[in-house]
Parts: C-alpha cells; structure tokens; sequence
C-alpha cells in the first residue's frame, strides 16, 4: 500500500463516529450511478433510487431486487435492495447495507500477545416509500438505521468491543418537463440525522448531510442514423450543509436496443473525495437480468493503487 495511506483497519479503529459515518454514508452505491459520475438525482424506474434520489423508485412497474458489490482500498461493500410496487399504495422498498472494512486489528494483552482480533464493519438498514403525484411529478422519502461497529474474535483487551447506532432520513423529489425532448429535473437532501445513541459524546458529531440537484435529457437518435439507439445526459450539483462549496458532476449514457449501454462521467472533487474524476461503465440486459460494471480512476483507492470496481445485479419483476 501507498506510504502515508493508512490501511483499513487502522482508519477503522482510530476514526471516530462522525469521520465513520462520513465515510460509509457518503461511499457511492450501485455501478449504474457510479458509471453516470455519480449524476442521479433525475434518473427514475429502478430501485437505485433508494441510495440516490427516494423519489427515483416511484416508477418501479412491479418491482425489483438488486445486488451491489464494491471494492475499494476502504473495503468491501455489499448492498442488497428489494423493491415492490402498488397502482394504488406506491412503491416500497427494503435494503441492506454492509461495509466490511478488512484488514483485521489484532487484539493483544498486557504481554503483546495475539489474543484476537477485532472486525471494524458498518451496517446500514433502509426503508424507503415513493409515489407519483400525478403524471409528471414524484416524492419519495427513505429511513435508515446505521450501526457503527467494532466486532470482536476471541479476547479485545486493547480495545473495548464498542457499537454505535444512528437513523438519517433522505428525500427527494422529481419533476418531469413539458418539453419536446424528455427532460426531468431532481433534487434531495440525504443523511439528515433523526437521533444518536452508543459511543462517547465528543464523538457525536453531525452526521454528512448532502444537498443534490440535477438534470437529465434523453435523446432518440433518428433511426436513418442508428436504429433504436438513445443517448441520456445527466448534470448535478452537490453541496453540504451549510452549503459552500457545490461540486459538479456529469454523466452519459449510450443506450442500444435498451440492452446494452455505454457510460462515461466524471466527478469534480475537493481532493477529499474516494470516488473523484473520471468514471466509465457498461450495462448488459438479458431477459430479466440486468449486469452493470463501472470503474473510478482517480480519488484515494486509485491513488493507492486500487482503483474502486462496482458490480451490480438487478432482477425486474
């Protein structure tokens, strides 16, 4: 590993609450979004809506289920989001997120002894409830319930066994324009904290709340040029609160036959970011089952020699 880069396990360990939960809220979920340059807040009809935009689950049909994977120097995330969708009540969804920060701490005693050894891991449990208000506008809202935890092996004496809860809303909404080309606006605001138990009081700082806003068009290319080809471009602007220093972020997608898609984007960042620069990925349907890869190839994980993948498997309904 990259000198001056601390491993996973140490920043784990020697982080407190608040650095954690910046680091496992704000870590991008799903290769579609990612691929996109993270550019979300106005794309709808899945259940990726849930770690983006809430209101973007609305126009789930029947209803799906996902798997995301990522690796990255920070560790091994996997999300699993299941969604099911009602004429009359609107979409619910259900997901699970897990952040397997690796590199196992060593416990030891008095003596220097390996007694154990502790597991830093976070755990994220989201409920999420969206609906369309009429035929042009969507809302929706998530709950989440993160868990900050040390687990431990065998005996910890040189660190206690510690477990922190927090719960965060995110909302959103979405508008769609009366415009000849499909154009959809959106914005939501994420992780705006509910309450906070467990840890040290010095350590229950804010958690990192995110204003986001965006656009996306779509364009159906003239078929004497490509059949049943399209292209969608997306741009958002995303900020903290207090809002100061808005960070753009763009993306594209080429889409062919609605089964394989081509996308590019790119994230501009403070230079604090896991996940800024350049993004590129690929989608593939077959049947049900939709495939989609993206990569990042700048931020720390680059930086340290380990360029973050994302893999994601949906099934539709």
């Amino acid at each position: 590993m990259t000198t001056g880069v601390a491993t996973p396990g140490r920043l784990a360990a020697q982080a407190g609450l608040a650095d954690q939960a910046s680091l496992f809220l704000l870590l991008p979920i799903s290769a579609r979004g990612v691929g996109m340059g993270q550019s979300m807040m106005a794309s709808h009809g899945s259940g990726d809506g849930v770690w983006w935009n809430p209101a973007g689950i609305a126009t789930v049909r029947r209803g799906d289920a996902a798997l995301h994977h990522s690796q990255s120097v920070i560790g091994t995330s996997e999300a699993l989001t299941v969604t099911a969708s009602s004429s009359l009540l609107g979409v619910v969804a259900v997901s699970a997120n897990i952040l397997d920060f690796g590199g196992d701490i060593p416990a030891v005693d008095n003596s220097g002894n390996v007694v154990g050894k502790i597991l830093p891991r976070n755990i994220a449990l989201v409920g999420s409830y969206a609906r369309s208000l009429g035929h042009r506008v969507r809302a929706g809202v998530s709950y989440k319930l993160v868990q900050f935890r040390f687990d431990c092996e065998g005996l910890c004496p040189s660190l206690p066994t510690t477990q922190a809860s927090t719960s965060a809303l995110d909302m959103g909404a979405q508008f769609d324009l009366p415009t000849s080309v499909p154009v959809t606006i959106g914005a939501a605001v994420r992780n705006v904290e509910v309450h906070l138990q467990g840890g040290r009081d010095d350590e229950a700082d804010r958690l990192p709340t995110r204003v986001q806003i965006g656009a996306s068009a779509r364009y159906t290319i003239p078929k004497e040029y490509a059949n049943d080809a399209e292209i969608r471009i997306s741009a958002d602007v995303i900020d903290g609160v207090p809002v100061g220093e808005p960070l753009p972020r763009v993306g594209g997608e080429f889409a062919w036959e609605g089964r394989a898609f081509l996308r590019a984007g790119y994230l501009f960042s403070s230079g604090t970011s896991e996940s800024g620069g350049p993004t590129l990925g690929l989608g593939f349907v077959a049947g049900r089952l939709v495939i989609d890869f993206a990569r990042v190839f700048s931020g720390l994980s680059a930086d340290a020699g380990q360029a973050p993948t994302y893999l994601s498997l949906r099934v539709t309904f």
